[in-house]
């Protein structure tokens, strides 16, 4: 939740983005969005926010220029964008523009990588896959949001809030359309000088991140980009092919230079935009704290933070409210949510202003869900702390809603205001060392060996080169 982004987007924007309620779980997306030429979709920026890294940003457009040209229909190739997310993630929208996650950068480990993936969303761009996902209406969520932790009958009932905040610009790709967009990015790489097999090796880097965290969240990647057993070795088969063709010319891997790009580069979430440590939510920018539902799973965005109970059966959201006073904005808020008779009531919230909404979401089958909703007033800024559940069920989940709200006051603790991210830090191997003990020469942790070992694409048993490049993570 960037305060830049954050300040900028009402809840009533964020609900109008597409229509509030939906028969369907499925939704639409961009249908007609027009092209936005070198500029990405301002909704996926609001989404994820950019990346503020020249050097990062000026290698993706060389490379995507380069391959663009090279590629089936330059045409329809329009622009590259890096996102500040700690989600791993690539995408391509049906306008021809591609975006890359901080998150996915920080997992490749040369230059060889990233161009295989590169080349696989420019695929997609140039075998029109957008345009015919448009018309079967079929969204996956970006990231770890709602979409992927809402129960389907809740999604329903209250699409209008869920799905918008989880079906922008993404399209989940067949196993027909996967294998196309992995022949032209081998296609594509190789063109403009590199070993397209180290495509293959990302997908498995993938597949352990995924094994590793537990859940299909993580990466984003591969859940939107159906995965298979036998890919690995298809890749590396077209590969092999690509550099037959190539009349021995040396392709390029480029792994020094690519990880010496990445020294310093944010790992995982940014504290300055709002992070959860021990159930609680605290923003250091907008300076404000609350509770988060024990067991309750979370996401921020740049416009927003959300909650969901783990079983899919509410979810809680807080955003900015729009309307200059605390009336203005219960009454745009119900409009936007469609209430039916609601009801306010004035109270304060650890010196705040504050008013609390209660009322049933209406749709064209009857009520879709109810919901508890907290508008709380700091200075000039208006918070709306959506609760919103299945019909019926609010006084299971309005206690929660209410805790949560009441819980909100202001952030004074220097340690949570001053708290700094991770980055990724490049280090020089010693002779005669594995990962893992180069990793202890290093101050890293044991508990976190696996997960650096992944970060690397390699095992901790592997035994680095005098010299050798590699990542560890620290402050």
């Amino acid at each position: 939740m960037k305060k830049s982004l954050f300040r900028n987007l009402s809840v009533g924007a964020l609900l109008a983005l597409l229509p509030l309620l939906s028969s369907s779980t499925g939704a639409t997306v961009n249908a007609a969005a027009p092209v936005q030429g070198a500029q990405p979709d301002p909704q996926v920026v609001a989404m994820f926010g950019l990346l503020n890294n020249t050097a990062l940003q000026q290698f993706m457009d060389q490379k995507g220029s380069a391959m663009g040209r090279v590629s089936d229909r330059p045409a329809d190739v329009k622009g590259f964008t890096v996102l500040d997310s700690p989600v791993i993630n690539a995408f391509a929208t049906p306008d021809g523009h591609v975006y890359f996650t901080r998150g996915i950068l920080a997992y490749f480990n040369d230059e060889a990588q990233f161009s295989g993936v590169l080349g696989h969303e420019i695929g997609h761009i140039t075998a029109h896959h957008g345009q015919k996902q448009q018309t079967r209406s079929t969204v996956a969520g970006i990231g770890f949001l709602l979409g992927s932790i809402v129960a389907p009958r809740l999604m329903q009932s209250v699409g209008g809030v869920a799905q918008q905040v989880v079906g922008l610009g993404m399209l989940k790709y067949g196993r027909g359309d996967e294998t196309e967009a992995d022949q032209l990015g081998v296609k594509y790489s190789t063109k403009i000088g590199f070993d397209a097999s180290h495509m293959a090796d990302f997908f498995q880097t993938l597949q352990r991140t995924e094994q590793a965290s537990g859940a299909a969240s993580i990466p984003t990647f591969l859940s939107t980009h159906p995965n298979s057993a036998d890919r690995y070795t298809t890749v590396k088969k077209l590969a092999a092919q690509a550099k037959q063709n190539v009349g021995g010319r040396q392709l390029a891997v480029n792994r020094n230079q690519y990880l010496r790009r990445l020294d310093g580069l944010v790992y995982g979430e940014d504290p300055r935009q709002g992070y959860v440590e021990n159930s609680v939510f605290y923003h250091p920018e907008m300076k404000f704290q609350f509770p988060v539902p024990r067991g309750w799973k979370s996401q921020n965005s740049p416009q927003q933070f959300q909650m969901a109970e783990p079983n899919g059966k509410a979810v809680q959201i807080l955003t900015l409210a729009p309307g200059n006073s605390l009336d203005e904005a219960a009454q745009v808020l119900a409009k936007q949510l469609n209430l039916q008779s609601p009801q306010a009531s004035r109270t304060t919230i650890n010196g705040f202003p504050a008013l609390a909404v209660q009322g049933d979401q209406v749709g064209q089958q009857g009520v879709s869900a109810s919901t508890l909703s907290y508008l709380i007033q700091d200075g000039q800024t208006i918070y709306a702390l959506i609760g919103l559940c299945a019909p019926q069920t609010l006084n299971s989940y309005g206690p929660t809603f209410q805790n949560t709200a009441q819980g909100f006051r202001r952030l004074t603790d220097a340690a949570k205001i001053n708290k700094a991210p991770e980055r990724i830090r490049i280090r020089t191997a010693k002779a005669g060392q594995t990962l893992a003990s180069a990793l202890a020469a290093n101050g890293v942790p044991s508990r976190r060996y696996q997960e650096m070992a992944i970060l690397n694409g390699m095992q901790t048993s592997t035994k680095l080169s005098s010299g050798m490049l590699f990542k560890v993570v620290g402050k």
